[in-house]
């Protein structure tokens, strides 16, 4: 995948985010995509190759391997994080379709200037405010349905040095030894605890906006009266 191209898309994000959610983009892509690339990738480069029984039997190995790791933990992180991103996505959409309708309204215009508005800060508020905050919501969904994910397919976030199988077309009950379980466990839980970061940083942020905007409607209403 071009991890690139999302943060070129999500740079743009960045530019209308809140503080909150500056910081949440900054351990995204350092802490999650970087990590994820740069490293994660080399230590579970190994992990079908490596995954030893102690038999010949033909497909047994295979087997036993799709049993106990039915997913890849890189493809499942990056399935992750195209999940938690593609929120952020849908912000960017709404402000480049906000964007275009300015143009097209001022356009003739001697009002505004069209260069002007390419650097204008889009402001949290309106229709925007919604698909913002819905697009955290989604986040932290996201982030707890693929932690539950990790926790219930791999019975834990611990990496174990052997497992037992006894799935057809194994002999009998065959011990299976999984290549540098101790690194894979550290990268394991490294990269749920960032998620984990991650999603306290989206509900700071949704609190803060709603916070925000009921402290507002809490203003015109006092003026009102």
């Amino acid at each position: 995948m071009d991890w690139g191209a999302l943060q070129t898309i999500l740079g743009g994000v960045n530019k209308h985010s809140t503080s909150i959610g500056k910081i949440w983009l900054t351990v995204l892509f350092i802490f999650r995509i970087m990590i994820l690339v740069v490293a994660a990738e080399r230590v579970w480069g190994d992990e079908q190759d490596d995954f030893i029984c102690n038999t010949l039997q033909p497909g047994c190995k295979n087997v036993c391997y799709d049993h106990f790791f039915p997913i890849s933990h890189i493809r499942l992180w990056a399935l992750q994080l195209i999940f938690v991103s593609t929120p952020a996505l849908l912000v960017a959409m709404h402000v480049a379709y906000t964007r275009h309708e300015k143009k097209r309204r001022f356009r003739n215009s001697d009002k505004i200037n069209i260069e002007e508005l390419k650097n204008e800060k889009i402001h949290i508020r309106g229709p925007l405010w919604w698909t913002y905050t819905f697009s955290i919501f989604f986040r932290i969904i996201f982030e707890a349905v693929f932690m539950y994910v990790f926790y219930y397919m791999y019975d834990g976030y611990q990496m174990p040095r052997l497992v037992k199988c006894d799935a057809w077309p194994c002999p009998n009950t065959v011990d299976c030894f999984v290549s540098r379980p101790t690194e894979k466990t550290t990268f394991t839980i490294f990269m749920l605890a960032v998620s984990g970061i991650c999603m306290m940083l989206n509900l700071a942020e949704l609190c803060y906006l709603v916070i925000k905007v009921c402290l507002k409607d809490s203003g015109k209403t006092t003026v009102l009266k």
